[in-house]
């Protein structure tokens, strides 16, 4: 698959896929004799992990590292693991500051159509 396909398939620019590739965010991409780029099922799937993984916010250097731990092999396997449980601990911390967000704005909400609504109808500013 070209660096186009792939690129109008995962909704990232080619820029963003060779810059993924050139600082060891996805392993290296099989290029064909000419030297042009040409998208695996394996490279697809790469991709689609760190797109999932960035969406999320992790961070660049752990997924750095993931790969690379991961390009060494099996011998990296509980090395690996512990940066996906880091990872997933930073993200739940996250999710509970963002639930705390979300509660406050519902609050916030919830106040404004009990009270402020009501006393601008009053008030005749809907006239």
């Amino acid at each position: 698959m070209s660096i186009t396909e792939v690129s109008k398939k995962y909704g990232l620019s080619p820029d963003t896929l060779r810059y993924y590739e050139r600082i060891g965010l996805i392993p290296p991409v099989h290029r064909t004799a000419g030297g042009v780029r040409d998208y695996t099922e394996n490279d697809c799937n790469w991709v689609e992990f760190i797109k999932c993984m960035r969406g999320a916010g992790i961070q660049v250097e752990a997924l750095i590292d993931y790969v690379s731990l991961f390009q060494q092999g099996e011998a990296t396997a509980e090395a690996r693991k512990q940066i996906l449980i880091e990872q997933r601990d930073q993200l739940l911390e996250r999710l509970q500051e963002m639930q705390a967000t979300l509660d406050r704005l519902n609050t916030k909400i919830e106040h404004y159509e009990e009270i402020i609504i009501p006393a601008e109808k009053q008030n005749n500013f809907y006239k």
